[in-house]
């Protein structure tokens, strides 16, 4: 420290430590009060890539096709499906959970219209469209029709006719839409250019905006979910239900993360007490850093209450990790202070405390730097989550370090020091086995090392980043259950769209059409030729009978009426070239084993001429677009085209459970075949949905692993370097972190564990964390070494009074993060145990294999002589 502020710092803390102590406690409330505005957020949005462009599309494509979010409840009565007290009590579900505000409609088994039992013709559904509710309709042939037809089968029944999937659709949120693609252009213009006063007043106001609304609309996900499990919970005794759905995986995350912070928090600080117990046995080595820990921990949370910061499913481990982690700064600087009074009884409390923040400064300030390097580099990463993580510990740690060197002092100033009891502490002992072996045994220590170091090469080789979200949770969660039964049974849980655009070329110079759903009356805009068709299907109904195309095909192959279609901005994709290259990829997709239900324009056209009785031609596919009944058209045309941007979309679901899906692959190979097979542009074909999305972002975490560990190790590199001037002493330094990151990561892809979005962040936590032990550790061997002059001297003081600290620490950190084992998310639980894994082989590696690259290239300079 400067001599001004070693003098600031010893006035107040040796003149006014109450009112330093009443200054904290003060901040401490005035932070606590903030507590009951704490919000966590699990949505959707917090889980993609902050600058994706995929997610804007998503939104765009969601917006233009009115595709909102979705519940699913699955219903398996324990009577058979189709029987009158299954229906009885399906149709009784149904109509309470149709009532559940927030719900526009239903898809049931019940309510879907009925093409194939029998087959009518158009006009008959015209005039009455039949459910398996319809007096008359026969059930066998209405489960034939669930199990095979084109439109229902694979996702209203499951092949056994146990199980039937109740989808309850959301209202497309279209305002939430325009507030984050408002927002979201802001914040990339900001990043490419400067902002204008009112652009930058604009952003303030919708950000702010939006996150209120976000927050309402959480709120009313949350009721709605609880609602319809309450309703749920009515028909348990009838039936096996389970909830399936975006929303209701976003609630259930948060109460995970809420009961994480709870319970990991509370186990935490019972852990640390017992801790603090065992290794000192003084009261006030028990209260004073347990008392820094709670209060680095309430003035954080209560700091991002009052701005409205909010946790997410990334750094919902940061209060487990900030208790630790000041716990660890803590016990350096007890460790040091008993020390000193235990060698120097006769000192008064002021130079005992003084000279344990003089001594401690340097380095704490040094590892701490270290570590905050660690999670700062997170920064780098497009995921918003692991940014904000990485600037939550940063201020975190900040906040840890100054408490650590003004309360300590602060409350031991107001304590009398009484007798030593450092002497009675045997860890040293323990300790000393660790330099024994690297003097003894430095060779096998080597060894062991280049080994380690082998195997972890090749396990990081079989590292991977794809994952399935499913294995997020454990087997007896409703989220596991819900996704297994809908992934197995009901057409796969997780969304693709494909969009095809029309040729760019071929686009119509002006079409002013916008809406995503053609009017009943007239679908295809202004000059649709067909424009008396009502007459027509009058005549039609007439004329044909059970064949109401007949059997004349004037128009079946001809290319000129599709030309003459699309000048006059006509849908492009409505015609039978177009129509026959979708049914070709639709087919194609069906074939793939990872994927379960598609949908397009392709079952329209599949269902036409089932009902036809044979091939269509374009008049005839004109006709019957108008023929249908706006409830058909709306289910079978409506989501899948859109005449306003010539454009249609296949929409499908990919199962989570297939061991083979391969999400980069499977969109890969879709696009070749697309391009390749059928013959569509590359420019023409798009990706969109939630595999997109989650896709993005694995493969985001694995580039932003390789830069992250880059930007970390530069940065302890510069530390180094400035504290010790010496590159070899930096060399040696990183050599037992990095080995430890490697260990880490090598034993993930040795077994199997990949890359998501928590365990992204261990490699860098270990490195800046476990680097704390090598700073320690050399400023400590630096100076036994002055005072000895023997290297292998100062490296058996080094661990008898530094290893002592280093010891409880790793001790500490490695069981605390281990409690993370019992978590109820399973990223926590990998997160808890490979954090504890790296450091162990972090604390191994510093208490051996540093000592010995120590000794072997003798970093300090030569020994004394005589020595």
């Amino acid at each position: 420290m400067s001599a001004k502020l070693f003098a600031a710092y010893r006035y107040i803390i040796t003149q006014r430590p109450w009112l330093t102590i009443v200054a904290l406690v003060a901040l401490t409330v005035f932070a606590a009060l903030g507590l009951p505005n704490f919000k966590l957020d699990a949505s959707a949005d917090s889980l993609t890539l902050e600058s994706d462009n995929s997610l804007d599309y998503l939104r765009e494509i969601n917006k233009r096709y009115q595709s909102g979010d979705f519940l699913v409840v699955t219903y398996t009565p324990k009577a058979p499906m189709l029987s009158d007290q299954s229906l009885q009590t399906l149709s009784a579900l149904r109509d309470e959970l149709a009532a559940v505000d927030g719900v526009s409609n239903i898809n049931s088994i019940l309510d879907v219209p009925l093409l194939y039992s029998p087959v009518r013709t158009l006009a008959e559904q015209k005039e009455s469209t039949r459910t398996l509710m319809t007096e008359g309709v026969d059930r066998e042939q209405a489960r034939q029709e669930f199990l095979t037809s084109p439109i229902y089968r694979d996702t209203l029944l499951s092949p056994d006719s146990s199980t039937t999937a109740i989808q309850l659709n959301l209202a497309v949120n279209n305002h939430y839409i325009e507030l984050v693609r408002e927002r979201d252009a802001l914040r990339a213009k900001m990043r490419e250019q400067t902002l204008s006063e009112a652009e930058a007043e604009r952003l303030e106001k919708v950000s702010a905006e939006f996150l209120a609304y976000r927050t309402d609309l959480s709120a009313r996900d949350h009721q709605r979910v609880e609602q319809i499990r309450t309703i749920l919970a009515g028909y348990e005794d009838r039936a096996e239900v389970f909830l399936g759905g975006v929303s209701m995986i976003t609630t259930d995350m948060i109460e995970f993360i809420r009961s994480d912070l709870v319970v990991f928090g509370s186990a935490i600080v019972v852990f640390v007490i017992l801790m603090l117990a065992l290794i000192f046995r003084q009261l006030r080595f028990i209260i004073l850093p347990l008392s820094i820990c709670l209060m680095a921990v309430v003035i954080m949370l209560g700091l991002l209450s009052w701005v409205d910061w909010r946790l997410t499913v990334i750094s919902s481990n940061f209060v487990a990790l900030l208790l630790i982690m000041t716990l660890a700064i803590t016990i350096h600087l007890v460790v040091r202070y008993r020390e000193l009074h235990a060698h120097n009884p006769e000192w008064p409390q002021e130079q005992l405390v003084l000279t344990t923040a003089r001594q401690m400064a340097k380095p704490c300030l040094y590892t701490a730097l270290t570590t905050i390097v660690a999670f700062v580099s997170l920064v780098v990463s497009d995921i918003r989550p692991v940014i904000d993580f990485g600037w939550m510990m940063t201020m975190g740690l900040s906040l840890a370090l100054m408490l650590a060197f003004v309360l300590l002092p602060a409350g031991l100033m107001l304590l009398p020091k009484g007798e030593p009891r450092d002497a009675g502490d045997k860890t040293a002992a323990t300790t000393m086995i660790f330099s024994r072996m690297a003097e003894h045994h430095g060779g096998l220590v080597i060894a062991i090392a280049l080994c380690a170091a082998l195997v972890s090469g090749y396990g990081i080789s079989l590292l991977k980043v794809e994952n399935r979200f499913i294995d997020y949770f454990h087997s007896d969660t409703e989220i596991y259950q819900g996704m297994s039964v809908i992934d197995r049974e009901l057409g796969g849980t997780v969304s693709l769209d494909i969009i095809l655009d029309a040729p760019v070329a071929a686009a119509p110079a002006a079409h002013t059409k916008t809406s995503a759903e053609p009017a009943a009356d007239d679908p295809f805009g202004e000059g649709d030729p067909f424009a008396e068709a009502d007459a027509f299907s009058d005549a039609a109904e007439e004329s044909f009978g059970d064949d109401p195309f007949g059997e004349a095909d004037p128009f079946a192959e001809d290319d000129s009426s599709t030309q003459s279609a699309q000048a006059n901005g006509e849908s492009q994709w409505f015609n039978t070239v177009s129509l026959d290259s979708i049914d070709q990829l639709h087919r194609y997709l069906e074939s793939l084993p990872e994927v379960g239900k598609v949908q397009s324009l392709a079952t329209m056209y599949e269902v036409a001429q089932d009902i036809n009785g044979g091939r269509l031609n374009n008049f005839e596919l004109g006709v019957m677009r108008n023929m249908l009944s706006d409830d058909i058209r709306n289910f079978l045309v409506a989501p899948y085209i859109s005449d306003a941007n010539q454009q249609t979309r296949i929409t499908l679901r990919v199962k989570e459970t297939s061991e083979d899906l391969r999400r980069v692959e499977l969109v890969e190979k879709i696009r070749r075949y697309a391009v390749d097979e059928v013959g569509f542009a590359p420019d023409q074909v798009q990706f969109t949905g939630m595999l997109v999305l989650y896709n993005n972002m694995l493969q985001s975490l694995f580039r932003s692993q390789i830069v992250t560990l880059g930007a970390v190790f530069l940065g302890i590199m510069l530390m180094f370097l400035v504290l010790f001037r010496s590159l070899t002493v930096a060399i040696i330094s990183l050599l037992p972190n990095l080995l430890a990151a490697g260990v880490v990561l090598g034993g993930m892809g040795l077994a199997g564990v990949p890359l998501d979005m928590m365990t992204i962040t261990i490699a860098a936590i270990t490195v800046g964390v476990g680097v704390d032990h090598a700073i320690h550790y050399q400023y400590r061997f630096r100076d036994e070494l002055a005072r000895c002059g023997n290297y292998i001297e100062a490296m058996h003081r080094s661990h008898a009074s530094i290893g002592r600290a280093m010891y409880y620490t790793a001790v500490i950190i490695i069981v605390g993060f281990s409690i993370l084992a019992f978590s109820n998310f399973i990223p926590s639980i990998y997160f808890g145990l490979l954090t504890a894994l790296a450091m162990f082989a972090a604390i191994l590696g510093s208490l051996t294999l540093l000592p010995k690259l120590i000794l072997v290239t003798k970093p300090f300079g030569p020994e004394a002589e005589g020595r």
